[in-house]
């Protein structure tokens, strides 16, 4: 069964996101949006070309005769500037105009590039989101945050772009690698710690069901939290508030990612940075021990790193500092007043993330 959430932007409806099995409503939903005989343009990676990019174009070919694709090199290192140049000169090579559309088919790389691509050539043309991985799926096709690295700042380049549709077919997530899969599941534990302790609650019972894959506990997985973050991005598109809330565990899972030249995966990051940020809470009394250790050790059964090696604690501080999180001064932190609560403090002092990150580090105690 599909399920569908209607996103609104300043109070007016904006997109849909669309949660299906295959991909048999795509070619409907692109004819509602009036996109039948538009140049429409396929920007994936090659990873995700060599599993769906044939089968994408082959439904966008019932929509329009006029159908392009581009393939980015794959990784998080060629989310910069010179591949979305590549992608400028691509679109006007091909004459593609404001009435035309991109569809960002992939994961979150090539969606924040294509939506920053959307956002700006042209002052501006309609993109869609195919997301294919379970963490873009969760996270960051949805909200129209777009953006691309530069030099060694993560997301420091980069525009709001809301998409015209968000399409997830479930079906894609059967052949990520196991890896991959976890790498998505960090987020959707991000969003019960900092808004519904019920769902992160659910999330630790069907554990056996959600790394068996099985489709119903997925479907339901994905669109609570779908929900939790249309909530939160409905009330703060711009990220002026409390969206700012959906950065927990990503201050310091930012700066370990790029310390670790990105060896690591995203969600991995977050996990580790979860884990820091719930120890602060608790050293700043906020949360308890038996709660911190609980958060801690939650992400073990889902194959997401609670402990790390071989890194420098003033190096992460440092990088930390060149964050755009940070806000007059003050690194902007997420932290946990309750399982299901989340806050912004601006008042973490080195000192407290320097004690968090030796926490961290992994400890040989045979």
């Amino acid at each position: 069964m599909s399920k569908r959430l209607e996103v609104n932007y300043q109070k007016k409806p904006c997109y849909s996101i669309l949660i299906e099995h295959d991909f048999l409503s795509l070619k409907e939903e692109l004819f509602a949006l009036g996109y039948e005989n538009r140049k429409l343009v396929i920007m994936t990676d090659e990873t995700v070309a060599k599993f769906y990019l044939e089968e994408v174009k082959q439904v966008l070919l019932s929509v329009s005769t006029q159908v392009f694709s581009h393939v980015f090199k794959a990784g998080e290192e060629y989310k910069n500037l010179d591949s979305v140049q590549e992608g400028y000169s691509f679109l006007i090579e091909n004459k593609i105009d404001r009435k035309d559309v991109l569809i960002a088919l992939g994961g979150g790389v090539v969606g924040d590039m294509t939506g920053y691509i959307a956002a700006t050539y042209l002052r501006g043309i309609d993109f869609v989101q195919i997301p294919t991985t379970l963490l873009a799926q969760l996270d960051s096709s949805i909200g129209g945050k777009t953006g691309v690295d530069f030099l060694q700042y993560k997301n420091m380049v980069g525009a709001f772009k809301m998409p015209a549709l968000v399409y997830m077919n479930l079906s894609l997530l059967s052949t990520l690698e196991d890896r991959q899969f976890y790498n998505g599941f960090a987020e959707a534990m991000k969003h019960g710690l900092i808004r519904d302790a019920l769902y992160y609650e659910w999330m630790i019972s069907h554990m056996y069901e959600i790394c068996d894959r099985d489709p119903e506990t997925l479907e339901q997985l994905i669109f609570r939290s779908c929900e939790i973050k249309k909530a939160i991005v409905e009330k703060d598109p711009l990220e002026k508030g409390d969206r700012a809330l959906l950065n927990f565990g990503h201050t310091l899972g930012h700066a370990i990612e790029k310390y670790k030249n990105f060896t690591l995966l995203h969600g991995e990051c977050v996990a580790l940075g979860c884990v820091a940020a719930a120890f602060i809470s608790w050293k700043k009394q906020l949360l308890s021990m038996e709660e911190y250790y609980e958060v801690r050790d939650m992400f073990v059964p889902f194959y997401l790193p609670i402990s790390i090696e071989d890194i420098e604690v003033d190096r992460i501080i440092e990088i930390t500092k060149s964050d755009k999180k940070m806000e007059q001064g003050n690194i902007k932190f997420i932290l946990l007043k309750k399982i299901g609560k989340a806050v912004i403090d601006t008042g973490v002092t080195e000192e407290e993330i320097k004690n968090a990150m030796e926490e961290l580090i992994y400890k040989d105690e045979f």
